[in-house]
């Protein structure tokens, strides 16, 4: 049952730690993000910004995300980030000590706060200030609960045969609180849980000051692994940041015992030798501030940046960063999707020039780009659904909505370009076809009516205009009144008897419905807006005993769903 307990209260730990990680981030992480940005010239302040903002997350690997992204973008040069991280570990220092001289009532009182704030409107804002009370004193009640729980182990005799053994083992105690570290993604829970153990009187002040090590160690392990997949710039900082906290603790190592020694005559009290030495271990690595210069040219050398590729199925704005700040993470799928957009629309050009000129080449190339848009169509919409597993303001939700209706419809657009126009293309090139001077012209007429409105749609996505998103449902009434004309015109010549025409006859017809039917997909990211406006009918179905009135008709006599 003690068991048990300690790890119900290392969850409520982690959770409040992250709650107030989340709501910070959701109510200033744009200022943040904006703010590390701006000290990316000067070291002194991008160790400062480092450490203020690790204070304010919780959470030095949130900072690490953070500058992993501006690296990414190129809007922060190694030794700067070097520096950022040196001041996010030692803000990990400064969070400990916040909390480990926190008094009994506290942590109900802020729970109470924070509730009381959450509760009293529907202001995103508020609610956020209300999360991190709420989390701030779920951690102050966890750690309190884990420092009266972790008293009877002092009477375990198992337990205080295995702390007798890790004590005379730095090393494999430093091993095993990096990978608690590690597990648990946050140093200063695995800190603040040593720190209960050691005020319980469960290790003593030796171990404890190695598995702070440890969990120093263990602290750069979730930046590290994360960076993997980055570009090398991530990496370098990662490695550099991790490679610090490891040569610190071999240093600190051999040093342990009369380095508790002297931290205890200092500032005795239930554990604080723990929080004290962390602060101490990342107050000497700040000392290496003045040659992160030198640190991050070697760096440069042993990891260089890659030769640029252009992979148009790599998403270029998708910041894992941001996913807990919706409002950037929104704007950044936003981005994407107009980087999507753009590569149907190239499918769209270049497909229409592939079947008019029989090129082969050109239709393997749109195939390609078809794969890229897949991609990116995934990529978009797992980033989103990392976005919507929090809580959203309803504004926020719509948004997120819009994203992945576009996107699904731009797919959809690709998929109709590749599997049917293109796959036309290859069956008229097969059979040698040729449409008629004519035909030729209607079809590039209507697909260039397509193209136009493809841009339009685009505008409507980004700025939610009323007026531009009905005049891009006009244009879905006009473009099907332009088929219906192109078809009838394809039938006269067939009357006529020509030989072009009649030798293409389903081959023309197809295009015309494939581009009509791409010209839905797109019109569709008009409904949302509109829909959210009041602006649409429920059915275009007429009533069963009303007549239509000549306004509820459209230019080509057919009932809008407009109102």
């Amino acid at each position: 049952m003690v068991l048990l307990d300690l790890a119900g209260l290392i969850a409520l730990l982690l959770w409040g730690i992250r709650m107030v990680r989340t709501g910070v981030a959701r109510a200033f992480g744009a200022r943040l993000r904006a703010l590390l940005a701006r000290t990316a010239e000067n070291r002194l302040l991008a160790f400062a910004s480092g450490l203020g903002i690790t204070v304010l997350l919780q959470s030095s690997t949130a900072t690490a995300l953070i500058v992993t992204s501006l690296m990414r973008r190129r809007m922060m040069r190694t030794a700067t980030a070097l520096a950022v991280m040196l001041g996010a570990d030692l803000g990990t220092g400064m969070a400990a000590q916040i909390f480990s001289v926190s008094r009994p009532a506290i942590g109900p009182l802020f729970i109470l706060v924070g509730v009381a704030i959450f509760l009293s409107g529907e202001v995103t804002r508020r609610r956020d200030i209300g999360r991190i009370f709420i989390g701030l004193g779920l951690a102050l009640l966890a750690l309190r609960l884990l420092l009266e729980a972790s008293g009877p182990l002092r009477e375990s005799i198992i337990v205080h045969d295995v702390m007798t053994a890790l004590g005379g083992q730095p090393v494999a105690a430093l091993v095993i609180a990096a990978l608690l570290t590690w597990i648990a993604h946050s140093s200063l829970a695995t800190v603040l849980f040593f720190m209960s153990l050691a005020g319980a009187g469960t290790i003593d002040g030796q171990l404890a000051l190695a598995l702070v090590l440890g969990a120093n160690v263990g602290g750069a392990l979730p930046a590290l692994t994360g960076s993997l997949a980055d570009g090398p710039e991530a990496r370098r900082v990662a490695l550099a940041n991790g490679a610090f906290k490891l040569a610190g603790a071999l240093v600190a190592l051999p040093f342990l015992a009369p380095l508790a020694d002297w931290i205890s005559a200092l500032d005795p009290g239930q554990g604080r030798d723990v929080v004290d030495f962390h602060l101490l271990f990342n107050c000497a690595l700040a000392l290496i501030l003045p040659a992160v210069g030198p640190i991050a040219r070697l760096a440069e050398r042993l990891i260089p940046s890659a030769v640029e590729r252009n992979e148009p199925g790599r998403p270029r704005y998708l910041d894992a960063s941001a996913v807990e700040m919706p409002a950037v993470a929104l704007t950044c799928a936003a981005r994407e999707t107009l980087h999507m957009a753009d590569i149907v629309e190239t499918m769209l050009r270049r497909g229409m020039t592939a079947l008019l000129n029989d090129d082969r080449k050109l239709v393997q190339e749109v195939e390609r780009m078809d794969n890229a848009v897949d991609r990116l169509h995934e990529a978009i919409k797992l980033y989103v659904t990392g976005i919507t597993r929090e809580s959203l303001s309803d504004a926020d939700g719509r948004r997120a909505m819009e994203v992945i209706s576009f996107t699904t419809n731009l797919e959809h657009v690709g998929d109709i370009i590749d599997k049917n126009l293109m796959e036309l293309a290859a069956k008229k090139i097969k059979a040698q076809a040729k449409f008629s001077v004519d035909g030729e012209a209607e079809l590039k007429a209507l697909h260039q009516r397509v193209v136009d409105n493809l841009k339009l749609a685009m505008g409507v996505f980004i700025s939610g205009d009323r007026q531009i998103a009905r005049q891009l449902l006009d244009e879905k009434v006009r473009v099907r009144d332009a088929e219906r004309a192109a078809a009838e015109s394809h039938f006269a010549r067939l009357r006529e008897g020509r030989p072009e025409s009649i030798a293409s006859s389903g081959l023309h017809l197809d295009v015309l419905r494939d581009l009509k039917r791409i010209h839905s997909h797109i019109c569709a990211v008009a409904y949302p807006i509109l829909d959210a406006a009041g602006e649409l009918r429920q059915s275009r179905l007429k009533e069963a005993e009303q007549s239509v009135e000549p306004a509820s008709l459209d230019e080509g006599g057919v009932q809008s769903r407009l109102t």
